[in-house]
């Protein structure tokens, strides 16, 4: 799905990775579920472009939601694949604390359910990454910047890329509720402490741009401070 020039979307609502595409190359925000590799290899012909042409992956966590097509990108294609270094053992499938699922609705659940059994939930966890930190500008198409985000996972960021316009947030926020179904921003569930995932909210708030992109969702079309607000409130309730 083409969202604007230079920006596309893998995916849907119940789970998305995010092309940013330059003339030098291609960038990839998050990989999704093993099983979305068609949905990508199908957005790479539609653009007359190919698995060659991207340059990275950014993980904006270590999930096995995000994760998922990265290692057989890294393997098949030689891509590097990026992360934040407190998550990189989480995208190795090392341990990740438990949470409290909380509240739910039967409907939302089992689309989220069979979604993950047609894209295959079972993880590819990935061999080997290339660490980042807070702060750090890569050298790759977009010029994504590395935004820290903890408090869904210690390692989780946002990814700015001024050239498109566009903070993709990963889990920090989410715009359709994978459990409820409720849509607009909110919290994400699965966080490891909800406290801190709503303090990072102030580490995108003052970024310049258009369009905040979740990895469950549809993509919020505004600022990052309104997004931010926005799940503030819901969380207050």
């Amino acid at each position: 799905m083409r969202l604007a020039p230079s920006l596309h979307r893998i995916g849907n609502d119940i789970v998305a990775s995010y092309l940013v595409v330059a003339p030098e190359g291609i960038t990839l925000v998050d990989a999704g579920l093993p099983g979305m590799y068609a949905d990508l290899l199908r957005e790479l012909q539609s653009i007359g472009r190919t698995p060659d042409d991207i340059r990275g992956v950014i993980l904006t966590h270590g999930d096995s939601d995000h994760v998922g097509f990265a290692e057989r990108l890294r393997r098949e294609h030689g891509v590097p694949v990026f992360v934040h270094a407190a998550d990189a053992d989480r995208a190795r499938g090392g341990d990740k604390p438990k949470t409290a699922m909380g509240p739910f609705r039967l409907g939302p659940l089992l689309g989220f359910a069979a979604f993950g059994l047609r894209k295959g939930m079972r993880p590819q966890w990935l061999t080997e990454v290339r660490e980042v930190a807070d702060g750090e500008t890569l050298d790759l198409p977009g010029s994504p910047r590395i935004v820290g985000m903890p408090g869904h996972s210690p390692g989780s960021v946002a990814v700015f890329s001024p050239a498109v316009r566009a903070v993709f947030v990963g889990d920090a926020l989410t715009t359709r509720h994978v459990l409820t179904g409720r849509t607009g921003p909110g919290p994400a569930p699965f966080t490891d402490d909800p406290a801190e995932a709503l303090a990072s909210l102030d580490r995108i708030a003052g970024l310049d741009a258009d369009w905040v992109l979740p990895g469950h969702g549809p993509a919020f079309r505004g600022s990052p401070a309104d997004a931010a607000d926005a799940v503030r409130k819901v969380a207050r309730g």
